[in-house]
């Protein structure tokens, strides 16, 4: 059955509520009070958008026994404007010490995190130029990561140092300075890290070289030859033993590059190589082909939980199905899974591939990785098991503020984009009604979008287009406001009538009930609908749509 949107009167309303909508979910920040410090990192200011970023060598140095760093970092960027001042970030209380043009030191003042850096060199459009910003210090301490941007400086059982970085939401710019805004990537990039002789660096991309330095020191190169965000840069330093394996995928083969703690070695042989092939099976059959072949896939030991970092996925979850043992959708199906595997490497995809250009539309990223979970148990236990799971996940939600954060001031939004987003995704998956339509819609958007930056507008109007129905009151509905649709309806003898409330004014989202057993759609508005019925009629609705329903 061809499904479609009532549109025409309907579009024109909807640029009114767009307004209504943005203007009704800012009233859930009004809590918080933002600040020039605030626009000045999440806005793309004049003094970061008149250059492009092409590449960054991060070279540095990493002291455990006094928790400091100290290093530089080369910036190539392709001027866009004639403009002469630069900004970049670097949190405290780590200190820029000098910053380099041709040799030639430049001035710079600091405002907050945000660096101004001035530069004496005409900046002529089209050229590529370069600064190597030097700096040090001891950087901040993640006190809860991956959920709190820091430095993890941990010791393993056998008493070595057990070094992390996390920075997602807080920014890249808590460890290393760069240009700490989503919207612009480097199209490539080298890492270069120094540690203790008697330990290993493990970061993005694939391995290049290993220098022995004259200090008891070791320096780890690697290379990242692909697009990468900030935020998926990443050291992990330990005590590692390494093994690898191959995934043959859609576009040929994959390196798959395992680095463990060496009490986890015989474990992790056996179990990542099946649960990491498990993985690629369900996520490429549905998103494509992994997005980073040649930067190589790795899984790598960590004492948190885990994270998505770019061909560096960091694992801590125990070796166990669920999250840390739990299934978060207590419907069983979630302990038939590596959560973390699945999850984190989604974010290939959705998150490190397609990158949301502003921190309030992280919906883009957690919400597909989430619904991944669903996918993932939908390609290996059948569509029962996965909508079993993807309702389940619904008592995680608290619908307390729209999906959406505020724009430009790196606010991202409730963390309802995991449960609830997903289900969002699993709604519309009903709507259309056509898995393999669907399918090709996921496809379409890693292939379309693939190693870019990317709007919410983007997103939706994609899905909309490759679909051929007209979503916007969905998208509108579940990611602007807080509130579930609620279809109301009521049975007089053979008349069924039905409306939606707790909704938007243009909400007219189809929505799929059994009458006596017999699967109907129905078209609800927020106006009261008829449909003559058998009398007396059983009515449940769906289950896959994520709304509530009312016998009035």
């Amino acid at each position: 059955m061809k499904i479609t949107f009532k549109n025409a009167a309907m579009r024109l309303i909807s640029v009114v509520l767009f307004l209504t909508i943005n203007c009704y979910s800012t009233t859930y920040s009004q809590n918080k009070i933002y600040t020039k410090l605030d626009t000045l990192r999440g806005t793309v200011t004049k003094e970061r958008k008149w250059w492009d970023l092409k590449f960054y060598h991060l070279n540095v140095s990493v002291n455990p026994e006094d928790s400091s760093i100290i290093g530089k970092n080369s910036v190539q960027y392709k001027v866009l404007d004639d403009y002469n001042v630069m900004q970049v970030d670097l949190q405290a209380p780590l200190k820029i010490d000098k910053v380099l043009q041709d040799n030639n030191q430049l001035e710079f003042s600091n405002e907050g995190n945000a660096c101004f850096i001035k530069l004496i060199k005409k900046q002529k459009v089209g050229e590529i130029n370069e600064i190597v910003i030097f700096y040090k210090g001891k950087p901040k301490i993640a006190v809860n990561p991956p959920w709190s941007g820091g430095v993890s400086w941990k010791k393993d059982s056998e008493k070595n140092h057990y070094i992390s970085t996390t920075c997602q939401g807080d920014g890249a710019s808590l460890w290393w300075p760069c240009k700490d805004h989503q919207y612009d990537k480097p199209d490539s990039m080298l890492i270069s890290i120094t540690v203790p002789e008697n330990l290993v660096d493990v970061s993005n991309g694939r391995l290049r070289s290993i220098v022995t330095n004259s200090n008891k020191t070791k320096t780890y190169n690697w290379f990242v030859s692909n697009p990468i965000n900030n935020y998926c840069v990443n050291v992990n330093i330990g005590n590692y033993v390494h093994f690898k394996d191959k995934y043959r995928g859609e576009k040929g083969i994959i390196d798959c590059d395992y680095y463990v703690i060496p009490e986890n070695l015989e474990k992790a042989k056996k179990y990542f190589k099946k649960e990491v092939k498990r993985m690629f099976d369900a996520l490429e059959f549905w998103f494509g082909p992994y997005p980073f072949y040649e930067d190589s896939y790795k899984l790598v030991d960590v004492s948190y939980t885990g994270m998505e970092h770019q061909s560096s996925v960091t694992y801590g979850n125990l070796y166990e199905y669920g999250y840390r043992k739990k299934d978060v959708s207590k419907s069983g199906w979630g302990l038939k899974f590596d959560f973390i595997i699945v999850h984190e490497s989604s974010h290939e995809w959705f998150g490190n591939s397609i990158t949301s250009q502003d921190l309030a539309d992280m919906w883009i990223h957690e919400s597909f990785g989430a619904y991944s979970e669903t996918l993932f148990t939908d390609y290996h236990f059948g569509k029962k098991a996965s909508s079993e799971y993807i309702i389940g996940t619904r008592a995680n939600i608290k619908n307390d503020r729209p999906i959406i954060g505020d724009y430009n001031v790196n606010q991202e939004g409730s963390k309802d984009m995991y449960s609830k987003g997903a289900n969002m995704l699993h709604t519309i998956r009903q709507i259309m009604n056509d898995d393999e339509k669907f399918r090709h819609i996921l496809r379409g958007l890693s292939k379309n979008f693939c190693h870019q930056t990317v709007t919410t507008r983007q997103i939706e109007n994609f899905i909309s287009t490759e679909a051929k129905i007209d979503l916007s009151c969905v998208f509108d509905q579940y990611l602007r406001t807080i509130n579930i649709p609620v279809i109301e309806y009521s049975v007089s003898e053979d008349i069924l009538r039905f409306r939606w409330t707790n909704s938007i004014p243009t909400f007219n989202m189809p929505l799929k009930v059994k009458v006596n057993g017999k699967d109907i759609w129905i078209y609800p508005t927020t106006e009261w609908k008829v449909l003559k019925v058998e009398s007396d009629p059983e009515i449940i609705v769906d289950p896959n749509f994520y709304v509530t329903a009312k016998n009035l």
